[in-house]
């Protein structure tokens, strides 16, 4: 299962730094996403343009996930070379994540 099934998801930028939140759709499901997403998981996830650390924090009372994704926007939006310096496109590319259907079937 696509992580999109699941939650929805926003990102924003600061310089050479991505930031990725994942929101539940169902508060049943936030636990699943909080053990599966790992800040490791994360960046092999990402391993084509993550250079740096991926930190991730726990909003509970929200549902959600922030992932910070250091050095993961080619230099920055003045820059990179990429077709989409700011990553607002990675978080189309968070919900392409695939969570397996065990884990999915558990919940």
């Amino acid at each position: 299962m696509k992580l999109r099934e699941l939650a929805h998801s926003r990102a924003g930028d600061k310089g050479d730094i991505s930031n990725i939140s994942v929101i539940a759709y169902h508060e049943k499901d936030y636990a699943l996403l909080e053990s599966y997403l790992t800040p490791e998981r994360v960046k092999l996830h990402f391993s084509e343009i993550v250079d740096g650390d991926v930190a991730r924090y726990a909003l509970p009372q929200l549902g959600a996930l922030n992932f910070v994704m250091q050095r993961a926007l080619g230099g920055g939006v003045t820059r990179s070379l990429a077709l989409d310096a700011h990553g607002k496109c990675l978080s189309s590319a968070m919900l392409n994540l695939d969570i397996p259907d065990e884990l999915c079937k558990a919940t």
